[in-house]
């Protein structure tokens, strides 16, 4: 017995020592979560499909995830776009279509677990997917991406915006910046990630046919450019086209004075409009995917309605397609040169994928399923009557396990974060003292006067944290042992930028 509990607690030991490793694995127990964030006004125009008249002006809102306790004052944001259709819940059955999304909070609590700062934010919706004319559902959905790609701009220039004229309230790092899409999201982060200029959507499948000729789906002076830093309004010549008054706003600009830009991007699912967009001066992307998706094609495809409308709306590109274009066009070469990715889930990852670095697939069986990582809280968790939601929170925590594997090593690579921080360091570096030990009803931890401690954790052989305590800020902790049970522990102390451990036994 004395054999086993040694080798477990030298594995989690080394355990602890990968826990250390901010940005890799959790790190922190709590998250503090500050809501209803406004990041910007803009028009939308769901209020078309419920009667008005005109595009009216929205608040466009997130909710910023912390990890609780965390002293670090520089640290990657991650920008989290929800699932949903461009639809909100009660015109696509009740389950998803917001920032409080089962799936987007539970990421949101995870990364922000492991030192990330992350913001999950809505964005605007709205188009008519049931329109008899497959033109004006084409148009529909490209102007609603290209609508969440002016949103997801103005969200980063938010946040830019935060750090030179607020005094960096949220503690982040605007040069690490991950826009990370669910679903429909990925349409966004895709996107985002690929248009350079409203010329990028010239492309046939996005033109009107008209008997002047053809006419973009998309113009800058009406929708605005695609940072959303311009003003666009309706024209006569669009008026007569789309169910807008001549005069109406389509775009308002926010927060024009700041950069859109950002290091690195994420979908789950969703698909990209064209890979013409694709270049190398583009960013590193990762993607994960159902390759039987029967809504966002992974490979070339048409993306369709999902039932009971099943009406096809346009050709797209999904993650099958788009990441070899990635990869060929050299901008993955950062997660790339970050391997060997040696751990089983790359493994499995370039068995399924042919060898790229940057794609997951989750084959699946069931040819109707899109997404398995998606739950939800509750049967009705926005109250639409018989939605009778997925709450299956067991399965969709396993794949959501999967994807934060594959992404951490990744992100660490192309974000180029910092490794020292928290390092595990031998506990005499900082004069760490535990008396008695063993120890019956109680236990003092002391560090040396130079080196008080911040944060304190206590985990049993299984690697179950027992006892947690912040904002400590002192040199000794006096420890009782309460009902804990006769065995081997682990003390797993933050001191200063440190992490330290050692081994403690209650007989």
């Amino acid at each position: 017995m004395k054999k086993i509990n040694l080798l477990l607690l030298l594995g989690l030991l080394c355990g602890i020592q990968l826990q250390a490793q901010r940005y890799l694995s959790p790190v922190f127990a709590g998250v503090e979560v500050t809501s209803d964030i406004t990041y910007g006004v803009n028009a939308t125009v769901l209020s078309l499909l419920l009667g008005d008249t005109e595009a009216r002006p929205e608040e466009l809102k997130l909710d910023v995830y912390q990890p609780a306790g965390d002293d670090e004052t520089s640290r990657p944001l991650v920008i989290i776009l929800h699932t949903g259709n461009f639809l909100p819940p009660p015109l696509i059955g009740g389950c998803t279509g917001t920032r409080f999304d089962a799936a987007a909070v539970n990421l949101a609590s995870r990364l922000a677990s492991m030192g990330y700062v992350v913001a999950s934010a809505d964005y605007r919706l709205g188009w008519n997917p049931t329109d008899p004319s497959q033109a004006i559902r084409a148009y529909g959905i490209i102007n609603a991406a290209y609508r969440g790609v002016q949103d997801s701009r103005t969200a980063i220039r938010y946040f830019k915006k935060t750090v030179a004229e607020d005094g960096n309230p949220y503690g982040i790092d605007s040069t690490k910046i991950v826009l990370w899409g669910i679903g429909t999201g990925g349409y966004i982060s895709l996107a985002s990630a690929t248009l350079d200029d409203i010329s990028d959507t010239y492309i046939p499948k996005f033109f009107f046919q008209t008997q002047a000729g053809a006419v973009p789906m998309v113009n800058e002076g009406i929708n605005g450019n695609v940072d959303g830093t311009t003003t666009g309004i309706v024209n006569a010549q669009a008026a007569a086209l789309l169910p807008f008054p001549e005069g109406d706003t389509l775009n308002y600009p926010n927060h024009v004075e700041y950069s859109s830009e950002f290091q690195l991007g994420v979908n789950m699912g969703g698909a990209l409009g064209d890979t013409s967009w694709i270049d190398n001066t583009d960013i590193p992307f990762i993607s994960y995917h159902v390759p039987t998706d029967p809504f966002a094609p992974c490979e070339i495809g048409i993306v369709n309605v999902p039932p009971p409308v099943n009406l096809p709306v346009v050709e797209v590109m999904g993650s099958c397609e788009v990441q070899p274009d990635f990869t060929e066009a050299g901008v993955n070469a950062a997660i790339d040169a970050g391997g060997p990715y040696n751990d089983q889930i790359s493994e499995i990852a370039r068995s399924r994928n042919g060898g790229i670095e940057s794609l997951y697939l989750f084959p699946s069986d069931d040819p109707t399923e899109g997404g398995q990582w998606s739950y939800s809280f509750a049967l009705e968790p926005y109250g639409v009557p018989g939605s009778n939601c997925d709450t299956n929170s067991i399965r969709a925590n396993a794949y959501l396990d999967t994807i934060i594997a594959y992404y951490a090593p990744r992100a660490f690579a192309a974000l180029s974060l910092p490794v020292a921080t928290r390092d595990l360091i031998p506990a005499s570096e900082v004069g760490l003292k535990i008396a008695p030990n063993p120890a019956t009803s109680q236990v003092l931890i002391r560090t040396a006067a130079e080196f008080p401690i911040s944060d304190m954790r206590l985990f049993d052989l299984n690697g179950k944290m027992v006892e947690h305590r912040t904002n400590i800020n002192t040199n000794e902790i006096r420890m009782q042992r309460n009902n804990l049970p006769a065995g081997i522990y682990v003390v797993k102390l933050r001191v200063k930028d440190k992490i330290v451990a050692q081994k403690l036994v209650f007989n």
